[in-house]
């Protein structure tokens, strides 16, 4: 939990980080150009014949040298751009903070539920195991079983999974072993929506390749299939698809 907390934590500070360097260049090109506009507008305004014109009656005037004016512009630009960038790098830290907060929640809810959705499903699996085991040779059912022992390995495979988003760091996650058939598990996702497809009137056809390989972990081809098959059953007329 701390360690995913502190991974939500410096991903919501590099955000905000970067959102403030960006408000902070913008902030201060609109300030330097602003300063850049006065100064050549003062810088205008200290005409050299005015030094030569007599002051009339109750008038007075004040000359500044344009060295002192530059510098002053200078000096009132960097100020205004480092309090910019501050404004900037404070504003954003509390916008991003609830998304931050938001994130954690989320990954705290997958955790939660995925886990405890673990022991159900291994409990439910331990139970098709020994009702397998018991079923005598012919039995008709025996078919059905195995596919229901199939589809509840594929649920706990999804729980490792969302286990694993919740938490990329988490101890034990599952990396590729290399580039995995495609074929078998479009096949199984196939399978497992066979009784939906007949329900909607659906014909689905497999035509894949049995070359072609991919680095994705064959649960998530699988999990990524299903939602594609589903999708396709639901929105289908009756059709082959």
């Amino acid at each position: 939990m701390t360690r995913r907390a502190d991974s939500d934590f410096r991903e919501v500070r590099r955000a905000s980080r970067t959102v403030g360097l960006q408000l902070t260049i913008a902030s201060g090109a609109l300030v330097v150009a602003a300063i850049g506009v006065a100064f050549f507008f003062v810088l205008y305004q200290l005409q050299p014949k005015e030094l030569q014109e007599a002051l009339r009656p109750g008038e007075h005037k004040i000359y500044i040298d344009t060295v002192d004016a530059m510098i002053a512009f200078v000096v009132v630009g960097v100020l205004a751009v480092i309090v910019a960038g501050v404004l900037a790098v404070v504003v954003t830290r509390r916008a991003v903070r609830p998304l931050g907060e938001a994130l954690r929640r989320q990954r705290d809810f997958v955790a939660d539920a995925s886990h405890e959705l673990r022991t159900p499903l291994a409990v439910l699996d331990a139970r098709l195991q020994v009702l397998q085991r018991g079923l005598p040779d012919g039995d008709p059912s025996t078919a059905t079983v195995a596919e229901l022992r199939d589809d509840t390995r594929t649920l706990i495979e999804v729980v490792n999974d969302l286990l694993l988003a919740a938490d990329p760091e988490r101890e034990g996650a599952a990396a590729s072993d290399g580039p995995v058939p495609l074929a078998e598990p479009v096949r199984r996702a196939v399978d497992s929506l066979g009784v939906l497809a007949e329900q909607a009137g659906v014909t689905v056809r497999l035509q894949v390749r049995d070359e072609v390989a991919s680095e994705v972990p064959a649960t998530t081809l699988q999990r990524c299939a299903t939602a594609l098959l589903d999708n396709a059953v639901s929105h289908s007329p009756p059709a082959v698809w």
